[in-house]
């Protein structure tokens, strides 16, 4: 292909296929950013920014991810766009210095998983191959025929253990009436989607669930998607996590790649209903980043990757602690192994019986005292401990 521009480069491989992940690299030695990483979540894209010792992220609610890999390769001066559709076929963009690129076909991939490894095969899944699931299909994780696309492979098991984790307390969970379920933060809502398909279709519950996000078009467009469905338990809502208030008392409250605090408020709001099953999934964790400090252990705070990485760990550290100090019995789980992503954080709460033994008092001791340590002002704290205003 002759060379063009950047994001013309970038809409003509998009034109031929939905993409769901492209890495820029090779930038100039005075470059800010060594490289970046944008990749399809469920509410949009997600950019994450290196430098040699941090990294930043960026998510967007954007359809395509071409206006923003065009821009930052122009920007940061990155000279090579490494492009990888969801049909498995990969591109490499190479951008000579006066900004021509030019497109080159890296490796082409059988477009269907028909021979996965021996791991996969014999795994049991939930949600299999064979039956075409709509949300699926329109996702890029299945083809029209259900068949697993080989690149999405690894989104297929992530699905399929998020199903998992909810099934294995829903089995005793007796509810009166339908399942109930409020999803925060749902974005496109892909997985709520599927997790509706689980239920109602597959195991026969009645089951309603109300997604909230603050976008209205992406809500219009998740509400036309389940009219076309025929999910008529799932409904779609604009709203506000710090001030919502719900339409039934939830069974389970779910929050997936809410982003920062927005977690916080989410988990917040599933302890004060009630909320007898809580999964959260979090996102770009910056309030503690900004905020942490320690003299005697100035050595987790000094260099900015490891002071991310710990930040993001004490944040849902202290979540699960305070969730455990307000009555539940609370685990981070790996939501999916860690060679496919680093996002791989579940956090998940279920509400102890009433009378039952807790460990609350010992739980929110460890909270403070860790709090004290590091100087930090955890907003799931302020929520659900002390009540104050920031």
């Amino acid at each position: 292909m002759e060379g063009t521009g950047v994001r013309t480069a970038i809409a003509e491989v998009a034109a031929s296929g939905e993409l769901t992940r492209l890495i820029l690299s090779k930038a100039g030695s005075s470059a800010k950013y060594r490289k970046e990483v944008i990749e399809r979540i469920e509410s949009g894209w997600k950019a994450e920014r290196f430098t040699e010792t941090q990294a930043f992220h960026e998510v967007t609610d954007e359809a395509s991810p071409v206006a923003l890999a065009a821009s930052d390769a122009e920007k940061y001066g990155f000279r090579q766009i490494d492009v990888r559709r969801a049909d498995g076929v990969q591109f490499v963009i190479l951008v000579s210095k006066k900004g021509r690129a030019v497109v080159r076909r890296s490796r082409a991939t059988a477009a269907v998983s028909a021979a996965p490894a021996p791991h996969n095969r014999e795994k049991n899944y939930l949600i299999r191959e064979g039956e075409p699931i709509a949300p699926l299909v329109d996702m890029g994780v299945f083809t029209a025929d259900g068949k697993v696309v080989r690149s999405m492979y690894d989104k297929f098991r992530q699905i399929n253990r998020f199903l998992e984790v909810i099934n294995d307390d829903c089995k005793s969970l007796e509810t009166d009436g339908p399942l109930r379920i409020i999803d925060f933060g749902c974005g496109k809502s892909y997985l709520t989607f599927v997790v509706y398909h689980y239920f109602a279709e597959i195991l026969k519950r009645p089951v309603e669930i109300v997604d909230l996000d603050l976008k209205r078009d992406v809500i219009e467009k998740c509400s036309e998607a389940a009219r076309r469905y025929g999910y008529d338990g799932l409904r779609f809502e604009v709203g506000d996590i710090a001030d919502y208030a719900p339409p039934f008392k939830p069974d389970i409250v779910m929050t997936l790649h809410a982003c920062d605090t927005a977690t916080d408020f989410a988990l917040a709001n599933a302890v004060n209903w009630g909320a007898r099953l809580i999964f959260s999934v979090p996102c770009c964790q910056h309030e503690l980043n900004a905020q942490i400090k320690s003299d005697r252990l100035a050595l987790l705070t000094r260099y900015g990757l490891i002071k991310e990485r710990f930040s993001a760990l004490l944040t849902d550290a202290v979540r699960a602690n305070v969730l455990e100090y307000r009555g539940y019995r609370t685990q981070l789980l790996e939501f999916i192994e860690m060679e496919h992503t680093p996002k791989n954080l579940l956090i998940r709460a279920v509400k102890r019986p009433d009378g039952a033994k807790s460990p609350s008092a010992e739980r929110l001791a460890e909270a403070e005292r860790t709090i004290e340590e590091f100087g930090v002002d955890p907003t799931i704290y302020r929520l659900l401990v002390t009540g104050r205003e920031k």
